[in-house]
């Protein structure tokens, strides 16, 4: 109960999910096409959806998935958690960022054409001739991910959840 006897509602927090996919020693990038990062390169990235329409809760190991696919048109899958960020919104919003490395298995760079106008995979050398501009969290990461300078969190096959996910 809060102090004033009403029952306590937790905060809401938005969750963001973002995937540094990698291939041959490259990272898979997109290019926004709108909104307030139009014309920057980031890594696929989106929001947890919540439910799908036959209401199914959509976890976020499978978002990021999800996300890849729609922005960029790579089959992705996961393979461990990187991190958490942190971060406050444009509209003051608290918002959450769980970063997944992932692995292509199908699929070629290709935008959707309406949230993202070009995709391709880079390399650091790549990223820094580029001569656009690169979300810095998103140059920061995959600049760590590409030297190797990053600590898996795999999933946990042994959770006492299971089915669903752990990354612990």
């Amino acid at each position: 109960m809060g102090s004033d006897n009403k029952p306590f509602v937790p905060p809401k927090i938005v969750v963001c999910v973002g995937g540094v996919v990698v291939s041959e020693g490259k990272a898979l990038f997109i290019r926004q096409a709108g909104g307030s990062l139009r014309g920057f390169w980031s890594i696929p990235w989106g929001f947890v959806e919540g439910r799908s329409a036959s209401g199914v809760a959509e976890p976020p190991h499978e978002a990021v998935i999800r996300e890849v696919w729609e922005e960029a048109g790579v089959h992705a899958a996961v393979d461990g958690l990187l991190g958490v960020q942190n971060d406050v919104r444009s509209d003051g919003e608290a918002a959450v960022y769980l970063l997944f490395l992932c692995h292509p298995t199908g699929g070629l760079p290709t935008p959707d054409g309406v949230e993202t106008d070009r995709a391709a995979y880079l390399s650091l050398a790549d990223m820094s001739s580029l001569g656009e501009p690169i979300d810095a969290l998103c140059v920061w990461l995959v600049t760590r991910v590409l030297q190797g300078r990053y600590t898996l969190l795999p999933s946990a096959p042994d959770s006492p959840y299971v089915p669903r996910v752990a990354f612990i």
